[in-house]
């Protein structure tokens, strides 16, 4: 989960010391820009100052009056929609898939994104112990090394895919 939470900006935050050098001007990559060069054979490695230029592009995109998702907020659903997840595993390992969200259905930004302004925060369903029997396959949930599952959202599909309905959600509230 390291690689994923330096990837979309849930990293510590840059040392003073250390500068990022300006983008250039014409640079219009986003993150997933950069995923599918690299799947594409164009790029061999993702790394800085590339992501920081697509992360600060990506964020340039959103609208100045944009409410980033913080710790403690809940979502619901606005429409049944085909999303990623991703399994944790007591290994270097992190798999996932994909799975169809309904409509309605909740998930909680359970950690504080390390950045004031993120592209994207780690979510856990509200419903995780059921969500978790639907879409987690036995053999993985069964595997001693397996350690849980988790959902990404980007914060544009938040403001336009997901109503916030809840700002101040504690973990003792999971059913």
């Amino acid at each position: 989960m390291n690689f994923l939470r330096r990837l979309f900006g849930n990293t510590k935050p840059i040392p003073p010391n250390r500068q990022i050098p300006p983008a250039p001007s014409e640079w219009r990559l986003t993150i997933d820009d950069l995923m599918r060069e690299m799947k594409e054979g164009t790029r061999k490695s993702i790394g800085s100052p590339e992501v920081d230029w697509a992360r600060d592009y990506e964020r340039s995109l959103l609208s100045s009056s944009t409410r980033f998702p913080k710790e403690g907020d809940v979502y619901s659903a606005v429409e049944d929609m085909e999303v990623s997840y991703m399994t944790a595993w007591r290994a270097p390992f992190t798999g996932g898939g994909k799975t169809t969200i309904r409509r309605g259905e909740r998930f909680w930004i359970d950690s504080a994104p390390s950045s004031q302004q993120p592209i994207s925060v780690y979510a856990v369903a509200i419903r995780y112990n059921a969500i978790e029997l639907e879409v987690i396959p036995a053999v993985e949930r069964e595997n001693p090394k397996y350690n849980g599952y988790y959902f990404s959202f980007k914060t544009e599909d938040l403001i336009t895919r997901f109503h916030l309905v809840d700002e101040n959600y504690k973990k003792e509230k999971i059913a």
